[in-house]
């Protein structure tokens, strides 16, 4: 019922910048939250950077002051911001979001296919 999408991966250079968006749709959404994973190949995948319904985000450690989560005011979409981009960064990146809908009566996770980010050096 839910769809989630991400856009706007890409290829950069090291220092580079890319702006990530995750939207969903599908549903009325009584409540929802963002999440930001990746995984790079033969790594596992790991939690990137979320925001809540609230509005308060969350960041890994190694994302902390590079990355920036925000949300639309208006409708399930977020946009993470990446700068100072480093190789370590590539990965494919997956966005989930945790949502009710209006018409269920319990939340769930619903994750995108990915989007890949690659920064060379």
């Amino acid at each position: 019922q839910v769809q989630v999408v991400e856009s706007g991966g890409g290829s950069v250079q090291t220092g580079g910048s890319l702006r990530l968006s995750c939207a969903a749709s599908g549903c009325t959404f009584v409540g929802y939250g963002m999440l930001w994973y990746r995984q790079a190949p033969g790594k596992e995948r790991e939690f990137v950077s979320g925001i809540n319904n609230y509005g308060s985000t969350n960041y890994a450690d190694s994302v902390k002051g590079r990355f920036t989560l925000s949300k639309d005011n208006a409708k399930p979409l977020v946009y993470l911001e990446m700068n100072s981009l480093r190789p370590e960064d590539t990965a494919m990146y997956y966005c989930k979001t945790n949502a009710r809908c209006g018409g269920e009566a319990r939340w769930g996770d619903y994750w995108g296919q990915g989007t890949q980010v690659t920064v060379s050096s």
